[in-house]
């Protein structure tokens, strides 16, 4: 159950877990923290309906994330409420008599509420992963072919990113959005890149040769939203509802390679990732113009610099089993790096890592417990640009601490408390304060 639990929080569509189509767990918004554990829909089945399509292979559902955060420091004291309604359908065309080996999935979200991060915080690493502009959206809409006794599978249409790249199982406890999508991905990639809210049209290729080594590459449109004038270019607004399938973009090209092993006979699993990304398109230099003077001088755009690229490694390791557990549930340790070029990059070098507990209080095998710290760097040359600017302080780097426990209330009900301490909100910003921050999310799926 723990191990399920992660995955459905994470919203991972892999080869582990989809070969009949995922219709065993809902599909949960990206990166959104501790989510549902396996077979935890709260049976809301007027008629049979959903009982129904089910037997055909259609499986229809969603989820209620609500949030309430209050903080003191940063830009302003004080407190914000944000929701997500996410629906979602799943198919498996085989059951359907149309095609053996073809899942279908979409989903939509109603996103309402205001940021704590943009309105109080003033941070990089959002203090809820599920904050967004006020919408009613699509987010994701694609097939996914599996062939050869499901060793690969092919999926294509409209992708995020951040469902299968550049995570860690243990951030997955989490509720600020640094663990999923972090700083160095959404800063750096126009627009923030293929995560949520807004999917691209894309293709991800997954190998999974044997059960301990697995393989993804990952083709994407490289912006997720067009050029508008609508709130200073906000992508969000630009794309306001997910329908501007891009196109014409230059592309995001993702790979990522994963070895999952085992220590103690086998008692205490863990795994290795290694990835990166490189975006095709064009970047300005932070610093300094074509000329080689300094763009805080001249005004003018930074020097044109072709390609953008980050590397990143991960792992995720149980270090101590709860005895007598079937699933691998204890204490795990979990850490990120990943690092980019400092002359077009406002972020450099991002970590983060810590601790979870999970299946320690008998008889609530799902309440976990997670720790972490995260760091963000700026990079050097935006420092230096803030210092050519005159600005009273150059940015320097965003560090938090998160706390965040899982209670579940019932079968398809948690409640997670939550505390985070930002230092240098926004990487050392004059007159933005350290923040701390408090917090709860309930989830309900249904």
């Amino acid at each position: 159950m723990a191990s399920m639990l992660v995955l459905t929080l994470m919203s991972l569509p892999t080869l582990a877990h989809a070969a009949n189509c995922d219709l065993s767990e809902a599909d949960i918004v990206h990166g959104a923290g501790p989510g549902i554990p396996d077979g935890a829909a709260v049976a809301l089945d007027p008629g049979g309906v959903r009982r129904e399509l089910r037997k055909h292979g259609v499986e229809v559902g969603g989820a209620y994330y609500g949030e309430a955060f209050y903080n003191w420091g940063g830009i302003k004291d004080g407190g914000q409420y944000d929701g997500v309604l996410e629906l979602y359908l799943n198919a498996d065309m085989q059951q359907l008599g149309l095609w053996k080996g073809l899942c279908f999935h979409t989903d939509g979200y109603q996103i309402h509420g205001r940021s704590i991060t943009g309105e109080n915080v003033g941070g990089l690493m959002p203090v809820s992963s599920l904050e967004a502009e006020p919408s009613t959206r699509l987010f994701e809409l694609w097939f996914e072919q599996h062939m050869f006794n499901d060793t690969v599978a092919v999926k294509i249409g409209q992708l995020a990113a951040d469902a299968e790249f550049f995570f860690a199982e243990g951030g997955g406890y989490f509720l600020n959005g640094t663990w999923g999508w972090a700083p160095i991905a959404a800063e750096n990639n126009p627009n923030g890149g293929p995560a949520y809210p807004l999917a691209t049209p894309g293709v991800r290729v997954a190998v999974a040769p044997t059960d301990k080594l697995s393989m993804m590459l990952g083709l994407y449109n490289g912006d997720p939203a067009p050029q508008c004038s609508k709130a200073g270019g906000d992508p969000q607004r630009c794309n306001d509802h997910g329908l501007d399938f891009e196109l014409d973009d230059d592309p995001l090209l993702l790979a990522e390679a994963a070895y999952h092993y085992d220590l103690a006979g086998g008692r205490l699993p863990g795994a290795i990732k290694i990835g990166g990304w490189n975006h095709f398109g064009s970047f300005e230099h932070q610093r300094v113009d074509v000329g080689g003077e300094l763009i805080a001088v001249t005004g003018n755009s930074g020097k044109p610099l072709d390609h953008d690229w980050a590397l990143y490694g991960i792992i995720d390791q149980l270090i101590w089993r709860v005895p007598g557990s079937e699933d691998p549930q204890g204490v795990s340790i979990f850490a990120r790096f990943a690092g980019a070029p400092e002359d077009r990059n406002l972020v450099d070098f991002y970590f983060d890592g810590g601790f979870t507990f999970t299946g320690m209080i008998p008889g609530r095998p799902n309440d976990a417990l997670a720790v972490g710290f995260a760091y963000t760097g700026i990079s050097d040359e935006a420092a230096a640009f803030d210092v050519d600017s005159g600005e009273p302080v150059a940015r320097n780097y965003e560090s938090l601490v998160e706390i965040a426990y899982t209670f579940e209330i019932k079968e398809g009900w948690i409640l997670q408390p939550d505390f985070q301490y930002f230092w240098n909100p926004g990487g050392g910003v004059a007159g933005v304060d350290d923040a701390t921050v408090l917090g709860a999310r309930t989830t309900i799926t249904f």
